[in-house]
């Protein structure tokens, strides 16, 4: 075998290689929803910045913002959210919800909501266990740490696209350290309180929040998966 053919034989491997962990990382990736108290190391997570911030984003912009909670930080903030909730108090979002949820895509949501109570044992009737499971977006499921992303208001639908990629690597990033996620749209309907906590602009966007920290594996909520549709329904080729 020649030398052209070595290169092409590890170059070959290494992308197997590579693919093969690229894959893992995603298929192992899901959304915690119970944590241990023990914090993430500093350094880890400034390593999962440090890759998350090599997120593609439009002229480089890099539009995000990131603000980390850890130990009495954590605790002050999960506190007032939790409270704000329980009491029935919400801001408006600084980014619209969707309007409304159809066909596959109710299909899809229902699908969620009814493996996680399936699992946590709240019967479908059951509203003020709901409601309960609900608040616990604002206790962050427990997580010592919690990330909320900011994103510069001028850049328009544009930046936060960049910020959606920007939560997709960190939540992989965490993946790989061995460190549990959860991405809550649920902490941005406090979009205005947050800006107030945190000393943030006008000229920011609230996105969303990260929870994060060690998964609790013995946690029934951490025991179902969603699966995924078959590329075949999100994917056309055009060929002519």
């Amino acid at each position: 075998m020649g030398i052209a053919a070595n290169q092409t034989v590890t170059a070959g491997t290494a992308t197997g290689e590579r693919v093969r962990v690229l894959r893992e990382m995603i298929d192992e990736r899901h959304s915690v929803r119970a944590y241990r108290p023990e914090p993430v190391p500093e350094e880890i997570i400034r390593d999962i910045m440090a890759l998350a911030q090599r997120t593609a984003s439009w002229c480089n912009t890099q539009p995000w913002h990131v603000h980390i909670t850890s130990g009495a930080a954590t605790e002050r903030l999960r506190q007032a959210l939790y409270e704000r909730a329980q009491a029935g108090q919400s801001d408006e979002t600084d980014i619209a919800y969707p309007r409304e949820y159809r066909g596959v895509y109710q299909e899809r949501r229902r699908e969620s909501g009814f493996a996680l109570y399936g699992a946590l044992g709240i019967e479908r009737s059951d509203m003020d266990a709901r409601a309960r499971q609900m608040w616990e977006n604002y206790r962050f499921f427990g997580a010592p740490h919690v990330a909320i992303i900011d994103c510069e208001e001028a850049l328009g639908t544009y930046g936060v696209l960049d910020c959606g990629g920007f939560v997709a690597n960190f939540l992989l990033a965490a993946r790989a350290h061995g460190v549990g996620t959860i991405a809550q749209a649920a902490l941005a309907r406090h979009s205005a309180f947050l800006r107030s906590h945190f000393g943030i602009g006008d000229d920011r966007l609230i996105v969303c929040g990260i929870s994060f920290g060690y998964p609790d594996e013995t946690h029934e909520a951490n025991r179902f998966r969603l699966g995924r549709a078959d590329i075949e329904q999100a994917m056309t080729f055009v060929t002519q």
